[in-house]
């Protein structure tokens, strides 16, 4: 079974046997995906311990943690544990942002002789640029979280973006249903990452016919370079006060954008009335939708991303094609390099207010990093302990 990950206008999500397989066997990863912000260590990431498996070892880039902590607080641990379960060694290395040091990160790693390369990219460019050292030098590649356009790597590791948008896409229609003609203002992820693209075209898919019809006024859509926080605050800003002060609902694209939507709204008096829309299940971002500022956010989780690369790196590292393909089941789409990508695609959550149980349940957030103060009591209500 295939299911199909494209680019705006192409998601036909064609089936190879019939049957949709949005999630594999491994089951349910994100940003730059979109991301928020969790409490983590901003060191610079460095190689795992040894694994103890001697099989030689998996390298690992990761892009920043300016705009989200998930790269280090989650990523990273998940990503060494998981190879180091399967007997390999991981070097996982973050480029904080910067192009020149992901492609110094990745020379020495090719360097080094990697068995595999695993990377989520600053930006297509950086990406491609990278497999493409990789594979000359016969080290195999996987695109982690985010597809690099235009680039060679034969598999793909990542969400259904286009559900994480068309989920967000749903819960504002869910939220706005008694508010015809409501005014919504859009605030998208970087235009250089493919993500923001997929999560965008799947939020239409939910959004565009209520445009068209009436039932719900686009305001503005926006998308923000580098997924930087600060700048989608003030250009939220910016739309709002164009607009007279009025907004009735927001789709953010993720927990971190979110929270700057919700910081501005407060200002303006409008925080827990204008349902604002998420991504991640960031602890800030369930914390904002404990408190009603933020009406939801999407649960990927990242574990399961992990545990997919991991066993598909592995795959490739032992020159089993068959396991590897067998294990990628799914399909993404490369307009730029007129390519079809095998690949992995989990399915994501939709989490409200009542749903947040379901992450603490599952490990992803600890209950007592969301559950103090003034939360406390909407914990207890929610059995969140």
């Amino acid at each position: 079974m295939r299911t199909k990950n494209t680019l705006p206008l192409q998601h036909s999500r064609r089936l190879r046997s019939g049957t949709i397989a949005v999630a594999v066997a491994l089951s349910g990863l994100l940003t730059f995906t979109a991301c928020g912000s969790n409490s983590t260590s901003t060191s610079e990431s460095s190689s795992a311990p040894s694994g103890g498996g001697g099989n030689g070892t998996v390298g690992v880039i990761l892009p920043e943690t300016a705009t989200s902590a998930r790269w280090e607080s989650f990523d990273k641990p998940m990503l060494q544990q998981a190879l180091r379960a399967q007997g390999f060694d991981a070097d996982v290395q973050n480029a904080q942002g910067d192009v020149q040091k992901f492609t110094t990160l990745a020379d020495g790693m090719i360097a080094k002789g990697v068995k595999v390369l695993i990377v989520a990219s600053i930006n297509s460019e950086v990406g491609g640029a990278v497999a493409a050292k990789a594979k000359k030098a016969g080290i195999p590649t996987i695109d982690y979280d985010r597809l690099n356009l235009g680039g060679s790597s034969d598999y793909y590791v990542s969400f259904d973006n286009v559900r994480v948008g068309e989920l967000q896409g749903q819960a504002l229609i869910t939220a706005l249903k008694d508010k015809p003609a409501a005014q919504v203002i859009e605030i998208e992820g970087a235009p250089t990452d493919n993500n923001a693209t997929l999560f965008h075209q799947g939020q239409l898919k939910a959004l565009q016919p209520l445009y068209d019809s009436g039932a719900l006024k686009l305001v503005r859509s926006q998308a923000i370079d580098g997924w930087d926080n600060q700048k989608g605050g003030s250009t939220f800003e910016q739309i709002l006060t164009g607009n007279g002060g009025k907004v009735d609902g927001v789709v953010a694209a993720n927990d971190g954008l979110a929270g700057a939507v919700i910081t501005v709204l407060k200002k303006n008096g409008l925080n827990g009335k204008v349902p604002v829309t998420g991504q991640d299940a960031t602890a800030d971002g369930l914390k904002a939708v404990l408190r009603g500022d933020q009406y939801m956010t999407v649960f990927k989780p990242i574990k399961d991303e992990a545990e997919s690369a991991a066993k598909l790196a592995v795959a490739l590292a032992k020159g089993d094609t068959a396991a590897a393909n067998a294990l990628a089941q799914g399909v993404s789409q490369d307009p730029k390099g007129k390519r079809e990508v095998k690949s992995v695609l989990l399915t994501p959550q939709t989490i409200t207010r009542a749903d947040v149980k379901q992450v603490t349940d599952a490990g992803f957030v600890k209950a007592a990093d969301i559950c103090g103060g003034d939360l406390k009591a909407a914990c207890t209500e929610l059995g969140i302990s």
